[in-house]
């Protein structure tokens, strides 16, 4: 909701040195040709609009300031796609080319924008993308160890406390038993 972001960022009291944008989600795994529409919309506006929304009221200060660091959350699926996520795929292929696009915008500014692309994480994702089915949810992380929240939040961490002359413009970081979007080691093979 573009006027509810605009309202946020014009409420705050002091200037921005740090944006995490870290709203994402998937909804359903519907192929291209069957999948719920309305997934899609939530998708794209909630990984693509609202991180392009905050982004361009907080950056403006920031290149206004000469300094600032924007930190988008993309994820594995922006490098690679799989079957049944082509707009889940296809939002987070588009956090990755705004990150590129809005470092280059940023350029000589002082403003260092970077990305962070986990791979699976035990997080509500998949209880979110299976409309709160727990235990088709439990599956997703059954038979390895899964990323947590606190891995991905190290990285982001080491990412924004870089010295100011180094920009990470993109990680991946993905558990050891991860080689690909869907390629996860069970101990099946």
């Amino acid at each position: 909701n573009r006027e509810a972001c605009k309202r946020f960022t014009d409420s705050l009291a002091w200037p921005i040195d740090i944006l995490v944008n870290n709203a994402g989600l998937a909804s359903g795994v519907g192929k291209i040709h069957d999948a719920d529409m309305d997934d899609w919309e939530v998708m794209i506006d909630t990984n693509i609009k609202g991180l392009l929304y905050i982004t361009r009221f907080i950056s403006a200060s920031m290149k206004e300031r000469g300094s600032g660091h924007i930190i988008n959350v993309g994820s594995t699926a922006g490098h690679e796609a799989y079957q049944g996520g082509s707009v889940y795929a296809g939002t987070k292929y588009a956090v990755r080319a705004i990150t590129e696009a809005a470092k280059k915008d940023l350029h000589g500014t002082g403003v260092r924008v970077s990305a962070v692309s986990p791979g699976m994480t035990e997080t509500e994702f998949s209880k979110v993308r299976f409309s709160w089915d727990e235990e088709r949810a439990e599956k997703v992380y059954e038979g390895y160890q899964p990323l947590t929240p606190e891995d991905v939040a190290e990285m982001i961490h080491f990412i924004a406390n870089r010295p100011g002359h180094v920009n990470i413009l993109d990680s991946i970081i993905m558990p050891t038993a991860q080689s690909g979007a869907t390629m996860v080691y069970r101990g099946e093979e």
